[in-house]
């Protein structure tokens, strides 16, 4: 496309790639590291290109550089051998233009198509004034190579290459059916200039994938001129032809050139310039897989379907039970539908997580440190409203893992571990949430040194401190702009961290959760819903007042007596099948009074997050329902981060969804 630096970089990216798949090279690390920064370079050009049609002006030449000396360094022979493929690549003008010099000597005038391009008298008035002003009419046949796979756009650039020394008077094919590719490998064309022929030719030859061009000064004599008889039958070709006469070589023509393609061309360049500032944060697509539209189609047709039956049964005195039919025959579509859709927003995390191998292979060279990242489950899928916002913070934790988690190189030899450190990646569905697990076997967290670190912040009291379990040591991590890292870098311990991490995933609806052994390694899980909008949930009524906690999260639902209550550590506890579950009384948490007589049978749900279990004691079960999740964020500022947003019922009411997260 005529991106001159953009192509220098590729051809001697493109050298080496030759050399390694002939043998000649063998890749080692030094060589990636240079082709990481030419794939670098090149996305560097393409965003210029994307946002404003120029590649910029940054020829990169240490990158190429560099990738001539690997070329050269490894072995004399390759260099040598790679010399003039090379020349060949990265200068394709003088080896074109010597062999197309050659060519159009040996072939013969009869190849010159341009003595068939039927000239009107528009087109001989300007060769007339060309010629009384003393300039050049030449015309010209350039051949395509017959491999080409845009030979539209490789006419399109010879046509810029020649706006340089002049102008078009006329092309056979017209112009429209360039742009459209309704010619063979060869178009012809009259061109005016003050440049000599050889020049005229070395610009054409410019553009790759150009085969050879043959051309000549013009014989007014020998050209074909349209009589007045043909004028009417041409009509069609003069229309095809450019719209204004073209006028003398001297003075401006730009409708005399190919126009209609630079002009699409600019505009669509203005239009990238006007919405280069307004890209939006995430991306707004979904590529779907046509059997999922299938589906959907043949639901929304079945929603129809309902929606008559319901219109007829209204206006028809037909029983009562009729009319449940028609409703669970309704709810069942409006199921399926849901899921449907859902699985259209479904795109696999894949997306994210295959830059973090480059990243993790940048970062064991920047600290010195050896390490691999093993990942699985990249298949697995999310809502594209969630992949889009899970990057970040995983891209945290895994630099938290290879700047934190893994030991120098001597640690790990002193503690009999692999020179290696591995660092893991799992992604995998766990009923109606996605679990992302970030691993590694690094030095795991040191409780002793976060709390110490606390301590000399002034977060905590040594009194508090000697009080605190494990878990809620490893909490304080969580806290803003806390960290441990005795050296600030750009790895990590920037004070932005790990309290980025929770409140991000926290506002996806999802938690993180930490399992640690010092010296062994660290575990950070990451639970996500499957979707955002539409949840299962239980209604529960605590006071007067009516909510909804999801489905995903409760494990059982139990009728506790009150003399089964007991007291570990001033908080209430139930012993159930061998396991003690704290108990949380939502009244409590959410200032809510009942009329629920003491004494009496507690509702306890039971819910679970990650290893932990909890149960929440309500007043009364409703039952499930399908809810539709509304966000509160626009209409009321909700500090509390119990209450994750809000669902209207059927019958208008407003309930409140409480994300039992939060409270374990």
């Amino acid at each position: 496309m005529g991106y001159k630096r953009m192509q220098n970089l590729t051809h001697d990216m493109e050298n080496v790639f030759s050399e390694v798949r002939n043998g000649k090279i063998k890749v080692d690390g030094h060589m990636v590291d240079i082709l990481f920064q030419a794939l670098d370079a090149l996305e560097e050009y393409r965003e210029n290109i994307s946002e404003n049609q120029d590649e910029g002006t940054n020829d990169n030449e240490p990158i190429i550089k560099a990738l001539q000396a690997i070329l050269n360094g490894e072995t004399e022979q390759a260099g040598a051998a790679e010399a003039a493929p090379a020349e060949a690549q990265a200068a394709p003008e003088e080896e074109a233009a010597d062999e197309a010099a050659g060519e159009a000597a040996a072939k013969s005038a009869s190849e010159g198509k341009w003595n068939d391009i039927v000239l009107h008298e528009p087109e001989q008035h300007v060769i007339s004034e060309a010629i009384k002003n003393k300039s050049k009419v030449y015309g010209f046949t350039v051949y395509i190579q017959e491999t080409c796979i845009l030979k539209a756009a490789r006419a399109f650039l010879v046509f810029k290459a020649l706006e340089e020394l002049g102008e078009v008077i006329i092309s056979e094919p017209s112009v429209q059916d360039i742009e459209d590719e309704k010619f063979d490998f060869d178009f012809s064309l009259y061109f005016v200039t003050d440049s000599p022929i050889d020049k005229v030719k070395e610009a054409i030859m410019s553009v790759s994938e150009i085969d050879r061009v043959i051309g000549d000064e013009i014989d007014m004599d020998k050209a074909k001129i349209a009589n007045e008889d043909d004028e009417e039958e041409s009509g069609a070709a003069e229309q095809s032809a450019p719209e204004k006469p073209a006028q003398t070589a001297a003075a401006p023509a730009p409708a005399a050139t190919p126009a209609p393609a630079p002009e699409h061309k600019d505009n669509k360049g203005a239009d990238n310039k006007k919405n280069a500032g307004n890209k939006p944060a995430v991306n707004r697509t979904v590529r779907v897989d046509i059997e999922k539209l299938d589906v959907l189609m043949n639901l929304v047709s079945e929603l129809i379907i309902a929606k008559n039956s319901l219109v007829s049964f209204a206006t028809s005195e037909s029983s009562h039970s009729g009319f449940n039919e028609q409703i669970e025959y309704l709810e069942s579509v409006t199921t399926n539908l849901h899921e449907s859709v859902m699985k259209v927003r479904m795109v696999p995390i894949e997306s994210v997580v295959n830059k973090f191998p480059r990243m993790i292979r940048d970062l064991s060279k920047k600290l010195n440190k050896q390490m691999e990242l093993h990942m699985t489950g990249e298949e697995t899928e999310l809502d594209r409203t969630v992949v889009d916002e899970i990057g970040d913070p995983l891209m945290h934790l895994l630099r938290n893992s290879a700047d934190h988690g893994l030991e120098s190189l001597e640690v790990r030899r002193e503690r009999g571990k692999s020179d290696v450190g591995q660092i893991y990646l799992d992604a995998y569905q766990d009923g109606n949430n996605v679990v992302i697990e970030v691993r590694d076997d690094g030095n795991g967290i040191d409780t002793e040194a976060v709390k110490k670190k606390a301590i000399e912040r002034g977060t905590i009291t040594p009194e508090q401190g000697e009080m605190m379990s494990e878990k809620e040591i490893i909490d304080l991590l969580f806290l803003p702009s806390f960290s441990t890292a005795k050296v600030v870098s750009d790895v990590s311990g920037r004070g932005v961290g790990l309290d980025v991490v929770r409140s991000k995933i926290g506002a996806l609806g999802g938690d993180v959760s930490v399992k640690t052994k010092l010296g062994e390694g660290s575990t950070w899980t990451i639970r996500l819903p499957l979707t955002l909008a539409i949840i299962q949930a239980l209604m529960v009524v605590v006071g007067n007042e009516k909510y909804a906690i999801s489905l995903g999260s409760i494990q059982t639902i139990e009728d506790v007596a009150e003399e089964d209550i007991k007291y570990v550590e001033a908080r209430e506890v139930i012993n159930l099948r061998d396991t003690v579950i704290p108990i949380i009384r939502l009244r409590d948490v959410l200032g809510v009074e009942t009329d629920k007589e003491p004494g009496s049978n507690m509702v306890v749900i039971i819910v679970k997050k990650g290893d932990q279990l909890a149960g929440l004691v309500v007043d009364e079960l409703i039952g499930q329902q399908e809810i539709v999740i509304k966000s509160l964020g626009k209409y009321i500022n909700c500090t509390s981060r119990l209450i994750s947003g809000a669902t209207i019922l059927g019958d208008g009411e407003v309930a409140l969804i409480l994300d039992a997260n939060v409270l374990i």
